[in-house]
């Protein structure tokens, strides 16, 4: 049962991480901790004027799930926008706690870590990377947002 945890596939997944590092000048950035086992991943972002990821990094500091998840997400994300994100992030999460069907689209090589569903322990940090991916965008839309409205109020202001 724990060789499923730990199969070849997810083996090189966490050997090859894409994305590793941080950005210089992220958009956003989202810092996750998993509090149980202390996984941890920094997520920076930059999004495109779509709202679509243009530019992604990860420092991961996990177990071998949590990087295996991360190298997926790392592969893949340039392209997804925060719904994207937010519904593989819940896919993965019903895959793991109630049984629910592997993630799809660019996103289902997910579907590797099933046997995480059966080592409660471990879903925290296996959900860390994609948590942190949709907060780090949350941060850059919220930024960008902020960013709109202070341009406006000085542009409305000089003109005045």
């Amino acid at each position: 049962m724990i060789d499923d945890l730990y199969s070849a596939r997810v083996l090189a997944l966490v050997a090859d991480m894409p994305r590793a590092g941080r950005l210089a000048d992220p958009d956003g950035s989202a810092d996750r901790v998993a509090k149980l086992c202390g996984s941890r991943i920094i997520v920076d972002v930059v999004l495109d004027d779509q709202g679509r990821v243009a530019d992604f990094a990860q420092d991961v500091k996990a177990c071998a799930l949590g990087q295996a998840a991360a190298a997926v997400l790392g592969a893949q994300v340039v392209g997804a926008d925060l719904a994207e994100l937010t519904v593989t992030r819940d896919a993965l999460r019903a895959m793991l706690k109630t049984d629910g069907p592997a993630p799809v689209g660019r996103f289902s090589e997910l579907s590797v870590l099933q046997p995480v569903k059966d080592y409660p322990a471990r879903h925290a940090s296996t959900l860390l990377a994609f948590d942190a991916a949709v907060e780090a965008v949350q941060a850059a839309e919220l930024a960008r947002r902020t960013r709109d409205v202070t341009k406006t109020r000085t542009s409305t202001a000089g003109a005045a």
